[in-house]
């Protein structure tokens, strides 16, 4: 039944609809005795066909109306019109909990207050002889004064019948939330919604008060965790995870929850209801305890009339575990000097590698309060997933739709992370939850977020600092380019205490361009800025001291924040941290209370040319590692006897083209001077090489001879330029726009005669990663059009047609030199194979195929295809480069303090 705009049930006048569902419509009415607008409940036609449905209805609905409380939604009046049933209840405006929980989890703050105005709700109805028997985030309504807790509609007064006594048509019915799915519910059984129902309830007996705390468990806990206590994927795994499965602590998914807090909840979620607690009353007192002793609350003493001992010796080991890890990681929650210091190594999971700083720009992060870490890693062969760690827990966890992700750094109060994946800016919880965007198409270089939800990041690879609000938005300038200093790239911002000044990095094209790369301080709004130390690195603030790596040692200098100025020398701290100098990037984070986590070792950039067979076991290793740097992906010759790959020089910080003999291994230099090559590709007839050119900010491809004389500059452009492949007579490349792979076109530039630039593909995407097919005719490539990297394949050099080859993603193109198959990588890491046949029509597309799983290091091309299609040659990370740890050290300052009365003594 639907009711228009003017219908009268009795004295109330439907205005609108509110919403709608399987027990009942709801509208906004207008009382026109009383002069204001109310909401009203319409029960379903077939629902009251019972004249004692009607009369238990009623006498139900009589009762639910004389509870009188701030914290539940008041019931005014219940009445017939005609054939309808109608419950007219107080209008509340605002959203639901389980609309707010979409967002994530709520402050702890508020989920203390919030829960006690929950349980005080409860408490004044059980008193009343009110049961709810369906408390859930849907029936609690979140105003500008508190809580509303709604539909009382399972609730049932003490001594009237149960579920056997009637048709199980009750209040129920009609007072189900309309903006929530119809719950599992089945008339005369059981009565109420699964995700919160208590082990009794699903058992069949009578609910009763504490079948109610058992749902506020579940509430409080979603409400701490932004995830449901019991989860699973069918309603019989579901009821299984009630009846026998424990939830995980809730501090193991929010680190800084109070123990007391997580005791509550576990008191509340006791299988066995005589060992529960007993009261929604005790419940409130303990929420008020909590929020009154803060984050040092320890476990409370839940009231019930009896108690197993097994249970006290459960609360007694839990409280033991807690106490012992808070001291074995000499962590306490609010900054304050830690004693002693304490060194220890932090190891990923068993079958979890940490990503590789050089693949993942900073791979870490670090709590402000110094509890949790965040870090990039991956499972087995599966994608990079942003992981957390309390430091208080041995268990880490994956962020769920945080594939691809790099470069982590966390809100100001610790509950959320920002991230970059797929070319997007991103959020995310620490405690999970669904992944916001807020910005796009970009090449990132580091973020950080202030208390005032502004957050800075590097956009592009060239490029000054933006800044975009945490809830999204449009994205600023934040800092200016100084072209007289031959500028080209300001990264790794990050914030000072006071949230207006920010320190940044400000360096020419590549670490080893000339001049000295310094670290500058900003401020908001703002172009001035002060210089504070040369050095090519990332750099940090904590405990009053500037942090960056110098020299592959980390130091640490004096600094006074507000002045805006060193106070001392640089002292080494970490002798052996990991730095990429390529990016300028050192791999550690620190927090506001003394706590440190660096990753270790100097070689994370080595890697291992090797031949793998089409099922991805491996033939062979090619020579001995090297730097093969990012971007560098095997480049074969046309006849399969070599390879052209740029290596890193470390002294330089740039790279040098090095040609590779795939029998021998033997390698030779091809470039010999001073500037930076980071990629190469093979002319067609395999006497020549086309190198990629960086100096000052500025690109060009070269064109060099294999015994290393220059044949000459085929194009020059503004911005990064990467070379793919060529083939009669042009030479394919992607020319990036502001120094960003999400803006950029693909061209061909001709290898003789006037050398004409011809467009390939530029579209409203950024297009990359292009390949010649064979015979020159067509060119597969990646787009970000649709909004994630896809493969295409378009026609050359004549406009003609176009086809979407990947449907799922895909990257890294490759033919086999016959082009009957094309391949490429899909974004879980497999190497998938497509057959290839060309017709009348031009090209047409047959089986998919995926071949085996890969993780390649460094750059966005990581194999290539022999000759025959029958072997691929990857470059892999060497396993123990990728098992460095992460070192943990609390109490920095101290060691600091060790190093320099150390170095004053010698």
């Amino acid at each position: 039944m639907t009711m228009v705009a003017g219908t009268r049930l009795g004295p109330y006048e439907i205005l609108a609809p509110l919403g709608a569902g399987g027990m009942g419509e709801v509208y906004r009415a207008r009382d026109t005795r009383l002069g204001r607008d109310v909401a009203v409940k319409v029960l379903p036609e077939q629902r009251a066909a019972s004249r004692e449905v009607r009369a238990r209805f009623e006498r139900e609905a009589r009762t639910v109306s004389s509870l009188n409380h701030p914290h539940i939604c008041t019931l005014y009046d219940v009445g017939r019109e005609g054939d309808t049933d109608y419950l007219v209840m107080e209008l509340i405006e605002g959203e639901t909990l389980a609309q707010r929980l979409a967002r994530g989890a709520l402050p702890q703050d508020q989920v203390l207050k919030l829960g006690a105005e929950i349980a005080d709700a409860l408490d004044r109805a059980h008193r009343a002889g009110v049961i709810h028997r369906d408390l859930k985030p849907g029936n609690v309504m979140l105003t500008k004064s508190g809580t509303k807790l709604m539909d009382f509609g399972l609730a049932r007064p003490a001594g009237m019948g149960g579920p056997e006594s009637g048709s199980g048509v009750t209040l129920a019915t009609l007072a189900q939330s309309p903006t929530m799915g119809q719950p599992l519910t089945v008339a005369g059984t059981i009565v109420g919604t699964f995700q919160y129902m208590a082990p009794e309830q699903l058992e069949g007996h009578e609910a009763d008060a504490r079948s109610d705390i058992w749902a506020l468990g579940c509430v409080l806990y979603e409400m701490a965790a932004a995830r449901p206590a019991f989860e699973g994927k069918s309603q019989a795994s579901l009821v299984g995870a009630i009846m026998n499965a424990q939830p995980l602590p809730i501090s193991q998914l929010v680190p800084m929850t109070p123990p007391a807090l997580d005791g509550l909840v576990r008191a509340c979620l006791v299988k066995d209801a005589a060992d529960r607690i007993q009261s929604a009353h005790d419940v409130k007192l303990q929420l008020e305890w909590i929020a009154g002793a803060g984050s040092q609350a320890g476990a409370p003493l839940p009231r019930s009339t009896r108690r197993r001992s097994r249970e006290r010796l459960a609360w007694g080991v839990a409280i033991a575990a807690v106490l012992l890890g808070v001291m074995a990681v000499a962590f306490v929650s609010r900054p304050r000097p830690l004693t002693p210091a304490v060194e220890a190594s932090l190891l990923p999971p068993l079958g979890v590698v940490f990503s590789s700083s050089t693949v993942r720009p900073l791979p870490l992060a670090l709590s402000p309060d110094g509890s949790v870490i965040a870090f990039c890693a991956r499972n087995g062969e599966g994608p990079d997933m942003l992981w957390v760690r309390s430091l208080a827990s041995q268990d880490a966890r994956s962020l769920a739709g945080t594939e691809g992700a790099q470069g982590p750094f966390f809100s100001p109060d610790g509950r959320s992370l920002g991230f970059f994946a797929d070319g997007k800016l991103k959020r995310i919880d620490v405690a999970g939850g669904p992944v916001i965007q807020l910005a796009d198409r970009m090449d990132p270089r580091g973020g950080t977020w202030n208390q005032d939800g502004v957050i800075l990041f590097t956009r592009y690879t060239f490029g000054p600092v933006s800044r975009i609000s945490a809830d999204g938005g449009s994205v600023m300038d934040a800092t200016t380019l100084d072209s007289t200093l031959g500028e080209a790239t300001h990264r790794y911002p990050y914030f000072l205490p006071d949230g207006r000044h920010f320190l940044y990095l400000a360096r020419q094209a590549s670490a080893g361009s000339g001049k000295n790369p310094t670290i500058y301080a900003g401020e908001l709004g703002s172009a001035r800025r002060t210089r504070l130390v040369e050095v090519a690195s990332n750099v940090v603030y904590a405990s009053g001291h500037l942090l960056y790596i110098r020299g592959g040692v980390l130091v640490a200098q004096p600094f006074d924040p507000s002045a805006l100025a060193v106070t001392g020398p640089a002292v080494p701290l970490v002798d052996d941290a990991r730095m990429d100098e390529r990016f300028s990037r050192g791999v550690f984070a620190a927090s506001a209370n003394g706590v440190l986590v660096c990753m270790t070792g100097k070689d994370q950039t080595r890697t291992q040319l090797r031949w793998l067979d089409r099922s991805g076991h491996p033939l062979g290793d090619i020579g001995e590692p090297a730097d093969y740097t990012y971007g560098g992906a095997p480049q074969m010759s046309p006849d399969g006897r070599f390879a052209a790959m740029p290596i890193l020089n470390r002294d330089r910080g740039n790279s040098d083209v090095w040609t590779i003999d795939l029998t021998t291994g033997r390698r030779r230099k091809l470039t010999v001077d001073m500037k930076d090559h980071p990629a190469a590709a093979w002319v067609f007839d395999g006497k020549a090489v086309v190198v990629a050119t960086m100096e000052q900010a500025k690109g060009s491809l070269d064109l060099v001879d294999l015994d290393g004389s220059n044949a000459g500059r085929l194009v020059t452009v503004q911005d990064y330029v990467w070379p793919q492949s060529s083939r009669d007579g042009f030479f394919l490349y992607t020319a990036e726009h502001s120094g960003t792979r999400s803006e950029s076109d693909l061209l061909a530039v001709g290898l003789a005669g006037d050398r004409a630039v011809v467009p390939v593909a530029n579209g409203p995407g950024g297009e990359s990663d292009g390949q010649f097919s064979p015979d020159g005719r067509l060119v597969a490539y990646m787009s970000d059009e649709t909004g994630r990297g896809e493969i295409f394949v378009a026609a050359f050099p004549q406009p003609g047609g176009r086809w979407q080859v990947s449907q799922d993603g895909g990257a890294e193109p490759r033919w086999r030199r016959d082009g009957r198959e094309l391949f490429y990588v899909d974004p879980e890491n497999y190497l998938v194979c497509i057959d290839v046949e060309r017709s009348a029509t031009g090209f047409q597309t047959g089986a998919v195929r995926r071949l085996f799983q890969f993780h390649g290091a460094g750059g966005p091309w990581r194999y290539d295809v022999s000759p025959a299609g029958d072997r691929f040659l990857v470059t892999v990370p060497l396993e123990g480069d990728l098992a460095s740890p992460v070192t943990l050290i609390t109490d920095w300052t101290r060691k600091l303090a060790q190093r320099q009365r150390s170095s004053a003594s010698r």
